[in-house]
């Protein structure tokens, strides 16, 4: 059993705390809200009331925040409890400045730093099969942790590789969603039943279960969040950043972060990032919705 502390309880670290408790570990959260973190309670895991607390004594502590500066912070405020030779695993998407001030951090404090981003959403966070983009020391106290909440760990390079891996995959997430939103919105604009794209592409080799399952969303107006639309405009910052000191031109995701931008300030900020969806209407722009009702922040059909 290893002891873990765990930082940050929204829809990807909550899902990840009740996994490694069902693995027989030790579990200890932390979140900005405490009411979020309560429920974790009936599963097992104990609720600190600070993150020093949280860290104090356990074999892993695991960061699964919103940005790089909250996770320093977070840290930051962890450091009476931290102690060297702990193996810290940071597992947000926090881009490559921040992620090389952040192993600064924990060379300060003798931390074990581990760079551990994940590769997906709600469900498989949920099912404990995401994908962990590892890099730096593959300390041991790590296979069990990661084996609890995913089905595979790859292991890149030194720390700050798996950052600039998870940035390319989260991208292209992002644009594929982007590209499908779009395309339903252009369907229902030109007065096409969004259901017949779906037949047409059902099946075929541009078919996907990810597809499916994002354009299920929009067809039964469902947006709950796997991922959510203020999460994936940062990201598509965050990407933007690094291409930009590359060299590399990331014209997709420059056009996804405006999509989503839109999105976010229709209202769809905290919606899954398929609802960027409605970013494909223009203000005012007559649309009817699936079931002939006017969508939100739709005008009504003249």
């Amino acid at each position: 059993m290893t002891t873990v502390a765990l930082l940050g309880t929204g829809i990807m670290g909550a899902a990840m705390a009740r996994n490694l408790a069902k693995a027989g570990h030790e579990v200890r959260v932390w979140n900005r809200t405490e009411e979020k973190a309560l429920p974790l309670r009936a599963e097992g895991v104990a609720v600190s009331t600070g993150p020093a607390e949280a860290v104090a004594g356990a074999d892993v502590v695991i960061t699964m925040l919103n940005d790089g500066d909250t996770v320093h912070d977070v840290m930051s405020a962890a450091v009476p409890g931290l102690r060297a030779g702990q193996a810290w695993a940071q597992m947000s998407t926090v881009g490559v400045a921040a992620i090389d001030r952040l192993g600064a951090f924990a060379r300060s404090h003798g931390l074990v730093f581990v760079d551990a981003p994940v590769q997906g959403t709600r469900q498989p966070a949920e099912a404990g099969t995401l994908v962990i983009l590892a890099a730096g020391p593959a300390d041991e106290r790590l296979e069990p942790v990661f084996a609890a909440v995913g089905s595979k760990t790859l292991w890149v390079g030194e720390a700050g590789a798996a950052t600039r891996l998870k940035l390319a995959t989260v991208g292209f997430g992002i644009a594929m969603t982007s590209v499908l939103a779009e395309a339903l919105a252009l369907a229902k604009g030109l007065d096409v039943d969004p259901a017949l794209f779906g037949q047409v592409i059902t099946g075929g080799p541009m078919d996907s279960p990810y597809l499916q399952a994002k354009m299920k969303a929009v067809l039964d107006e469902d947006y709950s969040p796997s991922f959510t639309v203020r999460n994936a405009e940062k990201d598509t910052r965050l990407i933007a950043e690094a291409a930009e000191a590359a060299g590399v031109s990331v014209d997709l995701a420059e056009a996804a972060g405006a999509r989503l931008r839109r999105a976010g300030t229709q209202g769809h900020g905290d919606d899954d990032m398929v609802a960027s969806y409605f970013a494909g209407f223009l203000p005012g722009a007559p649309r009817r919705e699936h079931n002939g009702a006017v969508g939100r922040g739709a005008a009504a059909p003249a």
